[in-house]
């Protein structure tokens, strides 16, 4: 059994992490604000040593690294990913200040592994699947943001000699995922035989499952030797469009109804090429995803049609994320 800390616990990847953790006996600690919704992770409650803390409250990020005392330390907690999630005070202070408070505090603590989740983001838009050496150009505050936490990591694992690693994940998708996604809205709407407002058919996205990413922390932190403070893409090497992922959903939900192409405001990240090289960590740790696109979607079905409870929740929170998001694109300049 190993001690493992997970920051970001309760949001989609960190709550999938947590509860892997658990099922295969580990000691889970999660790290969380007073003020996170927990849903996803509030039936493991007696399973998991939970730690309310800010992680720009320097002092407290440290007693609580030092109180869970783990081996493995899970670095998900993010701000900005999100379009409801557009204030760039709190993008830089939770991802570049927190980021750092994580780092002082497992130096002082001591630890095993450190694995940091960086987001495809980072390399901004590119016309190929980019290496992770490759020139970075972020193009939102949140991809800033980001890279800089990257590059801490980077440099935390070369001054260190630790097992200090950043896995840029790009489109996850699976159980507990965020509401108001388009993955969640395909099959919360397609459930009731509907299609969500859709933005352009030919935005690309890669899309890797949760599992497989969780296989990638695991094997980040426990895998072979690596040179620390590598970087290694997450994601499946295969790029889906949106048209394509509306497909398979009509099919896998058997929706008649067609497809409403621009009845959503396009995203600023949308773009025709998103794709990962995947070969670094395929070499490196012997990671490849297992999933392909529709059987992770079909998956990711039977999950929701397991939980008709969750389908209230997932309609109300998207609900909610869209008005946000529209008062925020309208606030800005």
């Amino acid at each position: 059994m190993t001690t493992a800390l997970v920051t970001g616990a309760a949001g989609f990847v960190g709550a999938n992490l947590t509860r892997r953790l658990v099922a295969n006996g580990h000691e889970a600690h999660v790290l969380v604000r007073a003020e996170s919704r927990t849903w996803r992770i509030d039936d493991l409650a007696r399973d998991v040593t939970r730690h309310e803390v800010d992680l720009e409250d320097a002092a407290g990020v440290l007693r609580a690294v030092e109180a869970a005392r783990a081996e493995w330390i899970f670095h998900l907690a993010a701000r900005g990913a999100y379009a409801w999630q557009a204030d760039a005070g709190e993008i830089l202070r939770t991802n570049v200040v927190g980021t750092a408070n994580m780092i002082d505090a497992a130096a002082r603590a001591g630890f095993g592994a450190f694995v940091n989740a960086g987001t495809s983001s980072e390399y901004g838009p590119k016309d190929h699947a980019p290496r992770e050496d490759e020139a970075l150009a972020p193009s939102s505050a949140y991809a800033v943001a980001k890279a800089s936490a990257t590059m801490l990591c980077t440099l935390f694992g070369r001054e260190s000699g630790d097992r200090v690693l950043t896995l840029r994940l790009y489109s996850v998708f699976g159980p507990w995922e965020e509401p108001g996604r388009l993955l969640p809205n395909l099959i919360v709407h397609g459930l009731a035989g509907r299609l969500p407002a859709l933005a352009d058919p030919g935005a690309a996205h890669d899309f890797v499952h949760v599992d497989d990413v969780v296989d990638a922390f695991l094997r980040a932190a426990a895998g072979g030797p690596v040179e620390p403070g590598s970087v290694f893409n997450v994601g499946s090497g295969v790029q889906t469009t949106i048209g394509e992922a509306v497909s398979v959903a009509r099919r896998v939900l058997g929706v008649e109804a067609e497809p409403r192409w621009g009845t959503m405001e396009p995203r600023p990240w949308d773009t025709a090429v998103w794709v990962a090289d995947r070969g670094r960590i395929g070499h490196a740790l012997g990671w490849a995803p297992m999933h392909t696109f529709e059987e992770g979607f079909r998956r990711q079905a039977e999950w929701f049609r397991a939980r008709p409870q969750l389908l209230p929740l997932y309609e109300r929170l998207a609900n909610e994320r869209t008005a946000v998001a529209a008062s925020a694109a309208g606030d800005s300049p």
